[in-house]
């Protein structure tokens, strides 16, 4: 089989270097740069969140990593294409099959036997409270449950490498514990598990985290290690902040929270613990006013 470029071809080398994932892949489109050296690591059990607002590159990484599109440059460590499991950003379902039909055709296309894809659907429909709904058209199904048979659809072959596109966007609370609950079943059967999220709450669930920003790399690691990462001090005020505190703050609840940077007075409010949200806010906050200040 004749690889892509920057791609890896065959299925081991990848979990033999410690898992799956891409090595400094950059992306064009139409000259504009969509992904610049970015690095991901998934190790096989674990979930990894990719998160970033529109724009940040996210569905262009995780194609790069499903096979759906080659990077330019860089190297993607995936296992063969059967063994990769795909949610695209839409469900990546047929609106006019059934449940029970779009899970038979994505199990042939896979090459499962159907004995063998009858069992593991039904298993994972009734873990998923869609067994019900197995002869009801896609299309009729509710958000949260054409979600979940599109994640169903993409664990029907038994992956190695799952890549969910935003699985929970747009999903009501209780469909989204449910898909957590099948992403994490898939983990803790071995699957290396990569979803994008716009959700920061979900991605301190995840074991390691990506965060984006125009493509680029604005935090990595651990939850914990990009909440300790954090430079300066957050403190939290009641009423909008003036002057140029604005500038480095934002309305999170019914209170305002502003970053001081290392070596900066301060003010009033009062001190914070940051959580994984407030870092990646700060570090989003932190290279605008470096760009500002480079550009003057």
């Amino acid at each position: 089989m004749t690889s892509r470029p920057g791609s890896l071809a065959a299925g081991t080398a990848g979990d033999e270097q410690g898992g799956w994932g891409a090595d400094q892949i950059s992306v064009q489109y139409r000259g504009q740069l969509a992904l610049d050296r970015i690095t991901l690591h998934a190790a096989s059990g674990q979930v990894s969140a990719v998160v970033g607002g529109d724009g940040a590159g996210k569905t262009t990484l995780l194609r790069c990593l499903a096979g759906a599109l080659a990077p330019g440059s860089g190297r993607v460590r995936r296992p063969a294409a059967r063994q990769v499991g795909y949610l695209p950003a839409s469900s990546g379902t047929y609106p006019d099959l059934t449940v029970q039909e779009n899970l038979d055709f994505r199990a042939a296309a896979y090459g499962v036997p159907a004995a063998r894809a009858r069992e593991r659907s039904g298993d994972l429909l009734e873990r998923a409270g869609l067994a019900s709904a197995r002869d009801r058209l896609a299309g009729q199904l509710s958000g949260g449950m054409r979600q979940k048979l599109g994640v169903i659809a993409a664990l029907i072959a038994g992956p190695r490498l799952l890549v969910l596109d935003e699985p929970t966007t747009g999903v009501d609370p209780v469909s989204r514990s449910g898909l957590w609950w099948l992403i994490a079943r898939a983990a803790a059967g071995g699957c290396a598990v990569v979803l994008s999220t716009t959700y920061l709450d979900e991605a301190e669930r995840a074991a390691a985290v990506l965060a984006l920003d125009a493509g680029r790399e604005l935090a990595a690691g651990t939850p914990e290690q990009i909440v300790a990462a954090m430079p300066g001090v957050l403190r939290g005020i009641a009423g909008q902040p003036a002057g140029e505190d604005r500038q480095r703050a934002w309305r999170r609840g019914g209170s305002w929270r502003i970053w001081d940077p290392p070596g900066s007075a301060g003010g009033d409010g009062t001190a914070i613990t940051p959580d994984l949200q407030d870092a990646v806010t700060i570090a989003a906050i932190a290279r605008e006013l470096q760009a500002a200040g480079g550009a003057r």
